[in-house]
Order: structure tokens, then C-alpha cells, then sequence
């Protein structure tokens, strides 16, 4: 009989571990970042990005052979969504724009089983060959809810009540946009900061694990701020290290001035 596979990213939360997440739509990608062995989540794109159904086995079964939590973000805060996403493989799954208690309720009620929620009982790839699989299921997979709305950082104390939810990710590019127009696309101005931090401290105080977009000029200041969950965005860090690469080519072109 098989074993339920470890959720390698909820076993480190747990014990107040980092984690880093990154995002590939792509199973050799999967594989090129599961090599690297400093990866432990793949935030899989179905809001924003072209995956599919049927491309979203493969990305999970990727995900399994490296040990690395295949995390996807839905489109919609729907159970029904929620529960066929996870009936496709992924250890965990990331709701958008949850900005209230009743919103938050339900993502829960669309990823667990009786007597948490009223996940649908068509099963999981995850659960192929495991006894008992819709009770350990319930114990095993990941909640992250994005709290990316003004609204929701003004409705957080309530939203924070809802048990069975592992992680609250403060999402600054919606959260800025939310604040007024003078702050589209100005994720990094202070007052867009200031709101981040606010609700980063408050998911910790009261005894929850917060999560961040984070990259080089901030992960430092968010995890002083309590959050242990970023996803780092490794279009910056490829842009940056072909910047690189360009400058010292640039150099070596450059005339030598004899």
C-alpha cells in the first residue's frame, strides 16, 4: 500500500521554517529547479498563466519526483474549482482576492473533506494506492489565501478566525491598486509598504504564518516583519543575471582607449 506523499512545504511551515516558492507552467523547467534542491514549492499559474487540465497532472507529477509542493492558483474562489484543482495533484492551492470571513469559509469548505468542508469525493491523483486517503488528505494538503484587496487587510482581524487555512499571502500589486489610482503599479511606495507591513505583523500576532512576493530588496525585511512563505518571481533573477553577463561581454568589447 502506498504512503501519502510529504508536503514538504506545510512540514516546514509547521516548524516555523522559510520557504521558497517559485513559478514554472513547464515539467522540464520543474525538473531544472528540482535539481537545484533550494526549491521547495512550484506555484503553478492557472489565474494568470496557459496551463490546462490536462497539462496540470504532468506539472504535479514533476513536482512529485523532485519532493517539491506543487502549489496552484485558481481563478475564482469557487469549492467546486478548488476541489477539481486538487483532484489533479497539487499538495496545495492558493485562492485570490479573499477579503472576507464567509470568503475565506469557503475556500476551506471547497478544500477539505467532511467533517472540515465538503470537498467533492472524486479523490486525487495524490491518493492513488492510499488507504484512508480522504482523512489523511484533509491533514496533508495546503490552504494559502491571497490577501491582496484593501478590504481584506481592513477585514483581516475576522478573516484571521478561520481555522484550516495554513498561510495568508499579502499580495502587494492588487493591494496598491486597491489603495487608488495614484498607487497602480507602485507596489514598493511607502504608503503601499506601510499597509503591507500592517497586515504581515497582525497575521503573525495572532499565531498565523504570512507569506510575501518577495525578491532581493525586500525578503530580508519581510521575514523581520514575520513572514515565512515568498514566492520569488525568477524572471528578476534570470533578468539579472543576463544583465550581468551583458555588462562584463560589454566590457571586454568596450575599445581600450590606446
Amino acid at each position: 500500500m502506498a504512503e501519502l506523499r510529504p508536503n514538504r512545504a506545510k512540514l516546514k511551515l509547521q516548524k516555523g521554517e522559510p520557504v521558497i516558492a517559485v513559478g514554472a507552467n513547464d515539467p522540464d523547467t520543474i525538473d531544472t529547479l528540482g535539481s537545484l534542491g533550494t526549491v521547495d514549492t512550484i506555484w503553478i499559474e492557472m489565474e494568470h498563466g496557459p496551463v490546462t487540465w490536462r497539462e496540470l497532472g504532468d506539472l504535479t507529477r514533476a513536482c512529485d519526483l523532485w519532493g517539491m509542493t506543487a502549489l496552484v492558483r485558481v481563478t475564482t474562489n469557487e469549492p467546486w474549482l478548488i476541489g477539481r484543482t486538487l483532484d489533479r495533484g497539487p499538495q496545495a492551492i492558493i485562492i485570490p482576492h479573499v477579503n472576507t470571513k464567509e470568503e475565506a469559509e469557503a475556500v476551506v469548505q471547497g478544500a477539505k473533506f467532511t467533517p472540515i468542508g465538503m470537498r467533492g469525493m472524486g479523490g486525487s491523483r495524490q491518493g492513488l494506492g492510499v488507504a484512508d486517503y480522504v482523512n489523511k488528505a484533509n491533514g496533508n494538503n495546503m490552504v494559502i489565501v491571497m490577501i491582496e484587496d484593501i478590504i481584506a487587510v481592513q477585514n483581516l482581524a475576522q478573516i484571521l478566525k478561520v481555522d484550516n487555512i495554513d498561510c495568508f499571502f499579502v499580495a502587494p500589486s492588487d493591494l496598491s491598486q486597491s489603495m487608488g489610482a495614484k498607487y497602480l503599479g507602485k507596489r514598493e511606495h511607502p504608503d503601499v509598504q506601510a499597509v503591507i507591513e500592517k497586515a504581515i505583523r497582525q497575521i503573525v500576532a495572532a499565531g498565523r504564518v504570512a507569506g510575501a512576493l518577495a525578491d532581493d530588496s525586500n525578503i530580508e525585511r519581510y521575514y523581520d516583519w514575520g513572514a515565512k512563505f515568498f514566492y520569488c518571481n525568477t524572471q528578476d533573477y534570470v533578468a539579472k543575471g543576463l544583465s550581468g553577463i551583458r555588462a562584463k561581454v560589454a566590457a571586454k568589447a568596450a575599445p581600450s582607449g590606446r
